[in-house]
């Protein structure tokens, strides 16, 4: 798929959105908002906001999508909040292809920047009543991404978890990647039937939408970790093998064997040579697990557009074109890259 449609509206949200967060986050000290604004400034696929900007275009035309804006902008900058904190802890190097935040700038700043981003995530949706939107609709935004914002949290915890343990099965890796990618998408959703002045059942379909097209987003993520081109992604190669994450890649491989399982055990326990990380890779292809892994993500793809389909046949949509785009964006969550 060309993805014509998904790249001409990403081109014209991802303009607007950055214009939008240039004008809101920026203050003294100076290296504080340069820090902030570090991630930002480097790009990104920008795919939550325009699932929050889309799906309030698409049930609510030209005027929610101006409220919207500030939902969606208020999103990104919790989303870039969570890579900078992400990164500290995982003491990776680098995101989108530049050196991560406390790499330039030092842990202290990039954990204030960080703090910054956080706070600026929940001031900025009160600036959507410059576009019309009344106070009982803003408290409704900012209970979902509160509620976003603690579910990552919760997402990480269990991430930290995983990796000291091997209690660990494919209820829990699916447990724990919604949590801390799927419910930031859920929420982007949800905010753009908010937006849009959907009902609750909508707006309920909506960010059902975009959990599983979260889910199906993080195991490509988690595929991409091992068999994607680092010029592409930005990232090294086997960063999760080398850390000792538990993807379903490990997972699935290590149920099917046990010697595979204890090559695993003996792999993150410390023995990461390149013969060794070699050799864990070979074990993923054999086991069938990135064959598995695909499938698991094609079927949240199909569930996803359970949930548009079950939209449009309620004859809501008012912009084909953002219609669309929301369909495009979950299949490029399966097809993707980067």
């Amino acid at each position: 798929m060309s993805y014509e449609n998904l790249n001409k509206v990403g081109e014209k949200y991802a303009s607007l959105i950055d214009s939008y967060i240039s004008d809101i986050l920026r203050g003294e000290p100076e290296d504080l908002y340069k820090a902030a604004m570090h991630l930002i400034k480097a790009g990104g696929k920008r795919l939550r906001p325009m699932i929050t900007l889309a799906s309030s275009k698409a049930l609510g035309g030209a005027p929610s999508e101006a409220k919207a804006v500030y939902y969606a902008a208020a999103v990104e900058i919790l989303h870039n909040f969570s890579l900078v904190h992400d990164d500290i802890m995982d003491n990776d190097d680098f995101r989108r292809g530049i050196p991560t935040v406390h790499k330039i700038y030092g842990v202290n700043w990039a954990i204030l920047a960080g703090d910054l981003m956080f706070s600026y995530a929940f001031l900025t949706p009160y600036l959507a009543i410059r576009a019309g939107a009344d106070y009982k609709e803003i408290a409704k935004a900012i209970e979902v991404i509160g509620d976003g914002s603690r579910k990552i949290a919760e997402g990480q915890g269990y991430d930290i978890m995983f990796e000291k343990t091997w209690d660990v099965d494919e209820k829990d890796y699916l447990k724990m990647i919604y949590l801390k990618t799927g419910a930031l998408i859920e929420t982007s959703s949800k905010l753009g039937g908010i937006a849009s002045n959907s009902d609750d059942e909508i707006t309920e379909l909506l960010g059902q939408f975009g959990r599983f097209v979260g889910l199906a987003f993080q195991i490509r993520d988690d595929i991409l970790g091992i068999f994607g081109d680092p010029a592409k992604t930005g990232k090294p190669i086997y960063n999760d093998l080398r850390r000792g994450k538990k993807t379903i890649l490990v997972l699935y491989a290590s149920k099917r064997k046990s010697e595979w399982k204890e090559f695993f055990i003996k792999l993150f326990s410390g023995n990461q040579s390149d013969e060794n990380i070699k050799e864990a890779v070979d074990i993923i292809k054999e086991s069938g697990s990135l064959n598995y892994a695909e499938m698991l993500a094609k079927n949240y793809y199909n569930n996803a557009l359970d949930r548009l389909d079950s939209i449009e046949k309620m004859g809501l949509i008012k912009d084909e074109e953002s219609f669309k785009s929301l369909k495009e964006l979950a299949e490029f969550s399966i097809n993707r890259d980067k």
